[in-house]
């Protein structure tokens, strides 16, 4: 009876119906390999335009408060273009500096010792 009772409340989750398929599940890392390929094939800007424009108007009203600023679509596709480009070659520099540091992942401190080599700081 006791044997019965156990088996009565296995959760729904893992219990298949006939003919139902089991979901197909990547290993760990595989997923994030496919991404890194995807996003390494494609010349796309990966920040997204209008919250980008918003940081720059920000970043000029606390240079520069009194005064409008104007900026021209051409204008701000190559401030994003460039911001991209130092973003990725930072933390391509980062990486090296984990992997350096027989680590995989990067952290902080990895960053800060990338910048410190460009002379940012």
């Amino acid at each position: 009876m006791d044997v019965l009772r156990h088996f009565q409340f296995v959760p729904q989750i893992f219990v298949l119906k006939r003919g139902e398929r089991k979901k197909h599940r990547f290993r760990p890392g595989t997923r994030a390999l496919m991404e890194i390929r995807k996003f390494q094939k494609s010349t796309n800007l990966l920040v997204r335009k209008a919250p980008f424009v918003r940081l720059v108007r920000e970043i000029c009203l606390d240079l520069d408060p009194g005064k409008p600023h104007f900026w021209t679509g051409y204008a701000l596709m190559a401030i994003q273009e460039a911001a991209e480009a130092y973003i990725v070659h930072l933390f391509e520099d980062a990486m090296l500096c984990a992997i350096h540091a027989k680590r995989v992942t990067v952290m902080p401190r990895d960053i800060y010792l990338a910048r410190r080599l460009h002379g940012e700081t």
